[in-house]
C-alpha cells in the first residue's frame, strides 16, 4: 500500500467521527483517463478532506511556502502535492500540472486560489480554464459544505462532469472556461446546501 492510501485512510477514521463527513457523488468520478477536481475551498482541511473522499488518488497544487519547511515539504510531496507560485506564472508548476494530466492523472485544483473567510465562493482564477482547455481531462466540480465544527455534518459532493468539448473547439479564453466552470461549482453549493 502507498503512502498516500495509508494516509488517506488515516485521515477518514480519524476525522469521520468528528465531522459526521458524508460523501455523494463519487460515481461522477471516472475510474480512468485525466481528470481535474475543481473545489471550492473554506479550510486549511479542504485538500485531505477531497483526498479522503475521492476514489482516485489526487495530485493537488499548494502554495509554494508549505514547502519552505522540509520536514512538510516532504510530507506534501509524498502526498501527490507539488508546490506553485502564488501570484505570477509558474510555467514549471504549470507543465507538471498537464504533464499529470497526459499521463491520466486526477489533479486538484482550489480554482478561487485562497480560502473563503465568509463560506461564500469567490472568483475563479483563470488557471483552472488553462488548464482545462490545455487537456481532454474531464472536468468534475466539487463542493465542501461546512461548516468544520465537531458534531456537525460536513458534506463532500462531486457534481455532474462540465461539458468542456464546445469551449475547447471554439478556443475559448481560459476566463470563459474558468467562468462555466465556477457557475457549475455555484449550482452545485446551491443545490446541496
Amino acid at each position: 500500500m502507498s503512502f498516500y492510501r495509508f494516509a488517506r485512510k488515516v485521515v477518514w477514521y480519524l476525522l469521520k467521527p468528528f465531522y459526521r463527513m458524508e460523501v455523494i457523488g463519487q460515481e461522477n468520478i471516472p475510474d480512468s483517463g485525466p481528470v481535474i477536481i475543481c473545489s471550492n475551498h473554506i479550510s486549511n482541511f479542504d485538500p485531505p478532506i477531497v483526498g479522503c473522499s475521492a476514489t482516485r488518488e489526487i495530485h493537488f497544487l499548494a502554495k509554494e511556502e508549505l514547502f519552505e519547511k522540509k520536514w512538510l515539504g516532504k510530507l506534501l510531496t509524498s502526498l501527490n502535492a507539488f508546490p506553485i507560485k502564488r501570484g505570477m506564472k509558474d510555467r514549471q508548476a504549470l507543465r507538471h500540472a498537464l504533464n499529470l494530466l497526459k499521463e491520466g492523472k486526477v489533479l486538484g485544483l482550489f480554482p478561487e486560489g485562497t480560502r473563503s473567510k465568509t463560506g461564500e465562493l469567490g472568483e475563479g482564477l483563470s488557471g483552472i480554464g488553462f488548464f482545462a482547455l490545455r487537456s481532454d481531462a474531464i472536468v468534475v466540480p466539487c463542493v465542501i459544505i461546512g461548516p468544520y465544527k465537531i458534531g456537525h455534518k460536513l458534506k463532500i459532493v462531486f457534481g455532474s462532469p462540465v461539458e468542456m468539448t464546445s469551449l475547447r473547439e471554439e478556443k475559448a479564453s481560459a476566463k470563459e472556461a474558468t467562468d462555466k466552470i465556477m457557475g457549475e461549482i455555484k449550482v452545485l453549493l446551491k443545490n446541496n446546501s
